[in-house]
């Protein structure tokens, strides 16, 4: 459970400058949506397949900034210290890893969504129900987070009570989703975007200059705070975290980052595979700036919390004056109240975070919709549905999500960062296995993508049962004796936020070991995989499987 926001400690009160920017940003992203609304599946899954690689990878980066990015990066960094790094280095190597194995592979593939690839690649609709399901897990666990950030924001800005915050800006976003689909949301995300960046990079250097912390590269500079900063947060692996949890961590984030349905989604909004590939570039280049600058708004804010509390920077971590969760979590418009800025100006930052939240919940949403209308409703259930119904089942799931997540943001279980690390873990062991070996390994099978799903989907839940579900499950704590955890020894070698660095190995082990068991896959989908790495280009609205239905010739085929 997070500690509600001390008001005296935010100013939890009505602020007119920061609400009028706040409200002119949201009906800003109603008209867009409004003006680019869709009305068949293409615009509403893939934006017609027409996006640029600039306006691809600023959608990329706002899809990727969320909450947890904006806001939840920062806090972690103040809190945990050293062993807030690892969400840095997760969070943007793994671009890297989707720039080499992934993103050109996934759009010369040329399907919907993350589930229509597991299905059709390895021609099972068990495979791709089980793929819809897990993109449903993740866009909820990973929502949770950005309405949880919507919500402390609004308390700043409206000064209203948390809950009511968060029921008006999930409408909100909801209400903008369902009317404009993959196109309407690409437009936001890019606009959204420049809205977050700048008010980041303006509170970060404005608070550093005001203060004397830095001049023109806070970035660097902030290290000079450090020392003065207290031992735990300078230090490695203090307060709980080990060598074990960073690596953990670190490599869930970073295989996560390449599992994850909203992002893969991205590649297929564009028209061909050299496209993807630079508009993977641009995104990390848009992330960049921001995860750049986060670890100096970190050491920014804990100084100023301690000045303004006047304790010394070690108190900030223990005793009756520390910095709670709820606290960290919007240490960057904190650090800008504590540096006595205008209030239009903490406004401009806390109207970031809300541009932060909103896109990246877009993205989550419109992958969970597509996982319902395309993947599970089309594709298992009924066949025959027309282009309006699976718009229609794709809005309503976006409203039915909306109301799960927006109850579940009110009591979180974690940090708004925590939880979204959550939901990588269940990206990197169940679906980041499936793409690779999918396009790399032309001999993975049906028998083998479903025994290494199932084994994947087994770790994780049984990972979150064991130490998250006894906070809140009275029997389950009873039973073992704890809050923390039923099974420590499994709480400490898999705990969700790391559960993929035991998960995503075994996941591979077992898929590449029932593959090699039993029958190797038909010639028809080895072609498509070797088409995924053919030099020969694409049409735009071509996929590997149109190219093969038309006896066109892959690199094996020679």
């Amino acid at each position: 459970m997070t500690i509600p926001l001390q008001a005296d400690a935010l100013n939890i009160s009505f602020k007119l400058v920061p609400a009028i920017m706040v409200f002119l940003m949201m009906a800003s992203f109603l008209v867009i949506g409004y003006v680019f609304k869709v009305a068949d599946a293409e615009g509403m899954w893939v934006a017609g397949r027409g996006i640029g690689n600039v306006e691809n990878g600023m959608a990329i980066g706002a899809n990727w900034m969320s909450a947890a990015s904006y806001l939840g990066l920062a806090g972690l960094v103040a809190l945990a210290g050293f062993y807030g790094l690892a969400f840095i280095v997760g969070w943007t190597t793994g671009y890297f890893v989707l720039l080499i194995f992934l993103a050109a592979q996934m759009r010369r593939f040329g399907k919907y969504t993350a589930p229509d690839f597991v299905g059709d690649r390895f021609n099972s609709p068990l495979a791709r129900a089980l793929a819809a399901v897990t993109t449903l897990l993740i866009a909820y666990v990973y929502s949770v987070g950005q309405a949880r950030g919507m919500g402390l924001v609004g308390q700043y800005v409206f000064g209203l009570d948390i809950i009511p915050m968060i029921v008006v800006m999930m409408t909100i976003t909801v209400g903008y989703l369902a009317l404009s689909g993959m196109l309407g949301a690409t437009k936001n995300m890019a606009v959204q975007y420049v809205i977050l960046i700048i008010a980041f990079l303006a509170g970060v250097y404005v608070v550093g200059f005001t203060q004397g912390y830095s001049t023109v590269l806070p970035q660097i500079e902030y290290g000079l705070l450090i020392d003065d900063l207290s031992h735990h947060f300078s230090a490695p692996f203090q307060g709980g975290s080990t060598y074990y949890l960073w690596v953990a961590t670190a490599f869930s984030l970073i295989f996560g980052t390449c599992g994850l349905p909203h992002v893969l989604v991205r590649f297929y909004t564009v028209e061909n595979e050299r496209t993807a590939r630079w508009s993977t570039v641009w995104g990390l280049f848009f992330i960049l700036l921001l995860y750049w600058a986060a670890p100096a708004m970190a050491a920014f804010g804990v100084d100023l919390f301690a000045k303004v509390n006047e304790i010394a920077p070690s108190a900030v971590f223990t005793g009756e004056q520390a910095m709670s969760g709820s606290e960290a979590d919007v240490i960057v418009v904190l650090a800008a109240q504590f540096a006595n800025l205008p209030e239009w100006f903490v406004g401009l930052v806390a109207a970031g975070a809300m541009a932060a939240a909103i896109a990246t919940t877009a993205g989550l949403f419109i992958t969970a919709s597509s996982a319902v209308a395309h993947d599970i409703y089309t594709e298992l259930i009924n066949p025959d549905a027309t282009q309006r119904q699976q718009v229609l089942i794709g809005r309503l799931t976006i409203v039915a999500m909306g109301a799960l997540v927006t109850v579940t943001a009110f009591n979180p279980p974690a940090l708004i960062g925590e939880l979204v690390a959550y939901a990588f873990s269940l990206a990197g062991i169940v679906l980041f296995p499936m793409f690779f070996l999918g396009l790399w390994w032309e001999n993975t099978n049906q028998k083998g993508a479903l025994a290494g799903m199932s084994v994947g989907l087994l770790i994780w839940i049984t990972s979150i049962i064991n130490s998250v579900l006894p906070k809140y499950v009275d029997f389950l704590a009873e039973a073992s004796g704890s809050t923390t955890a039923i099974v420590p020894l499994y709480a400490q070698y898999v705990p969700p936020i790391g559960a993929a660095l035991v998960g995503t190995p075994v996941v591979f082990l077992v898929t590449i070991a029932v593959s090699l068991a039993t029958p190797e896959p038909p010639l028809e989908t080895k072609q498509m995989v070797r088409q995924c790495h053919s030099p020969e280009p694409m049409g735009q609205q071509e996929s590997a499987e149109d190219v093969i239905a038309d006896g066109g010739e892959t690199p094996g085929d020679d």
